[in-house]
């Protein structure tokens, strides 16, 4: 099963996904939307609140006016730069783009996870499969009755 690279430079270009690629590609983005909410509001693996910073880091973010909250939010570019890299027909893969910041997310991972999916986010992604899942129901069919498809 061949897996597709989602290239993104200004703007995504996802017209040369199949069909259930593209609805891969739905789905892992909702995910994806589900962990930047999360952490970006503070939150932990566990839908609780994020571990606390260092106290010399926490001193340094509040004054430069970021907060002294663990949200990823110190330049933005990491969390800017977590987006869905590649699909496949049943599997998306999220991750950085740039080494520095790929470098930089496996240091936070270390601390506490952020690069999972939390009981909140779960669910979300499930709703988002159940509805992409209604939408390809009709094209699905006709797939099974032309004898099209997998």
């Amino acid at each position: 099963m061949a897996s597709a690279r989602v290239f993104v430079k200004k703007q995504v270009r996802i017209d040369h996904l199949t069909f259930h690629q593209q609805a891969m590609f739905k789905i892992g983005t909702v995910g994806v939307a589900a962990v930047k909410n999360r952490v970006g509001s503070a939150q932990g693996p566990t839908d609780g609140a994020a571990k606390p910073l260092t106290k010399r880091y926490a001193i340094r973010k509040s004054t430069l006016g970021k907060g002294n909250r663990r949200n990823l939010m110190f330049t933005g570019n990491m969390l800017r730069n977590f987006q869905v890299r590649t699909v496949s027909d049943n599997k998306a893969k999220a991750s950085n783009s740039t080494r520095k910041d790929r470098i930089k997310a496996w240091a936070n991972q270390q601390r506490e996870p952020w690069i999972v999916l939390s009981p909140k986010n779960v669910g979300t992604v499930i709703e988002a499969g159940r509805r992409v899942l209604a939408e390809m129901a009709p094209r699905l069919m006709v797939e099974r009755y032309m004898g099209g498809g997998k």
